[in-house]
């Protein structure tokens, strides 16, 4: 028989059903955990088949747990002389970290500009940014820039790599959405009525309120400039390459060696993760702040 106590829980439980429309359901909870997996699961792979021989990889059924040849395999990634691990590492960090600065500095003043500054021909030139982000220049134009940087002697040289990425259509049009959203008229303006310069209204009342949509974007930037392959394929030499030009010269001449390519690739993969922890906190807080005012 149903007590006094039990229908008074019911009847809390279903107000707060009311009240939190989005609770998690355990049907929520498991489609997320679920998610989780699938999400992991390539990365846990990645571990596995880097910490066995190339044998143990091929083997059916595969291997499901890690193996003890991963210190091996590293020092065989780094004694590949065709692949050149080290410097591709080492140009990765100095391009991507160059080009995400600038992106990100670049893309925060043109943001502040087109959306608290008033001035002529503001519309066209956001809109004329709008279109370069509808056409594949990097495919279409890949041909005229090639020949450009034969011109400027820059083929096997780092600068080939990051001037052309300088500046990002994308993270124009981001962080001036980001700034309309985040920055009040009326904080611009009080600023100005306290005799603030405009790179002090920059510096002051800008930054700090883009700062989580800065993070967002320089993590965006930084992993699609990391995983670039095409372009500094074309442009550099082997002896010169980025992280991926390395891992593609991992691949053995007649037979791939799996143990080794993703060893690689978990190399690669590991400044990522290190700049998602080191960031993580403002990332997640820039989409959900993006989210909730949108």
């Amino acid at each position: 028989m149903t007590t006094i106590a039990q229908t008074r829980q019911r009847a809390n439980d279903r107000a707060n059903r009311r009240r939190d429309p989005f609770r998690a359901t355990p049907l929520t909870k498991a489609a997320l955990l679920f998610a989780i997996l699938l999400s992991v699961f390539p990365i846990y792979w990645m571990i596995v088949i880097a910490s066995r021989t190339t044998s143990q990889a091929v083997d059916t059924p595969p291997p499901l747990l890690p193996g003890g040849n991963l210190g091996e395999n590293i020092a065989r990634v780094f004694a590949t002389e065709d692949a050149h691990f080290i410097t591709g590492l080492t140009n990765s960090l100095i391009v991507t970290s160059t080009v995400t600065l600038s992106v990100v500095l670049i893309s925060t003043l043109a943001g502040f500009a087109f959306a608290r500054l008033r001035f002529r021909g503001r519309k066209l030139l956001l809109g004329s940014i709008l279109l370069t982000m509808m056409v594949p220049i990097q495919q279409m134009g890949i041909v005229p820039l090639y020949q450009l940087m034969v011109n400027l002697g820059w083929t096997g040289t780092l600068q080939a790599v990051i001037l052309p990425f300088l500046l990002n259509g994308f993270g124009v049009f981001m962080m001036t959405q980001y700034t309309e959203q985040a920055v009040p008229h009326e904080l611009v303006e009080a600023a100005r009525v306290d005799g603030a310069t405009t790179m002090r209204i920059y510096w002051n009342v800008i930054l700090p309120a883009v700062r989580p949509g800065m993070a967002v974007l320089a993590l965006q930037v930084f992993m699609l400039n990391w995983n670039e392959f095409m372009w500094p394929l074309i442009v550099l030499t082997p002896e010169n390459p980025t992280v991926q030009v390395s891992i593609a010269f991992l691949t053995g001449q007649h037979t791939a060696d799996y143990a080794l390519i993703f060893t690689g690739t978990a190399l690669s993969v590991l400044p990522l993760l290190i700049v998602f922890i080191a960031f993580g906190r403002q990332i997640v807080g820039g989409l959900m702040e993006g989210a909730v005012k949108a």
